[in-house]
């Protein structure tokens, strides 16, 4: 039964959420315990992803999914590195992330992250003013194969990766997105995101 529903789901699936689904009695835990270690190996594998869990296709078979013609389509460097302070720092205000970037950051960059669905709302601060803070979502951690944001490459696989050259704060961004902060800003926010909002993405 567990194994039909998260099947059928379109989304990754809590715990409680595939128990509700189940008949009195039944151990959703277990079920998925169980599940996990039948699929071990296989075409499919399944993982978790936050507090959720989901089918995937094994990650050694991903090739097998790509098409040809492929359009790639780059964050900005602004969002970039919005994204990766939030993934690192989270639950962070605003105020942190434009005090970790050393420029304002625009509200369509954080506006456009959330429809991304890769950042979401969290709890406010007990502060003067009560900010609100961002955390990263399951969809970004599912999009990058990630359990929880606990998974993050640390400073030891940064190190190595030869990530930690420039922009210290928020070295995490090389990693998700590799490539994109040696290059200069190509969306005006290079002196301060005040602005009109930029282009989420670049088109290649």
């Amino acid at each position: 039964m567990v194994e039909a529903i998260l099947f059928a789901s379109a989304r990754p699936m809590t715990l409680r959420e595939i128990g509700q689904r189940l008949p009195a009695g039944c151990d959703a835990g277990e079920a998925l315990r169980l599940l996990r270690a039948r699929y071990e190996g296989r075409g499919v594998h399944l993982a978790r992803v936050g507090d959720a869990w989901a089918f995937r296709t094994a990650a050694d078979l991903a090739f097998l999914m790509q098409e040809e013609a492929v359009e790639t389509r780059r964050l900005s460097r602004a969002a970039t590195e919005t994204l990766a302070i939030i993934a690192y720092h989270q639950p962070v205000t605003r105020a942190e992330i434009e005090e970790i970037r050393g420029v304002a950051v625009s509200r369509g960059t954080l506006d456009q992250l959330i429809e991304l669905e890769w950042v979401r709302l969290g709890r406010r601060r007990q502060t003067p003013g009560r900010p609100v803070t961002f955390v990263v979502t399951e969809t970004f951690l599912d999009h990058f194969g990630l359990e929880s944001a606990r998974d993050l490459p640390g400073l030891a696989e940064l190190r190595a990766a030869g990530l930690l050259e420039s922009r210290p704060a928020i070295e995490g961004a090389g990693q998700l997105f590799p490539g994109r902060l040696d290059e200069d800003a190509e969306d005006g926010e290079g002196d301060g995101d005040t602005g009109p909002a930029p282009d989420l993405f670049e088109d290649e």
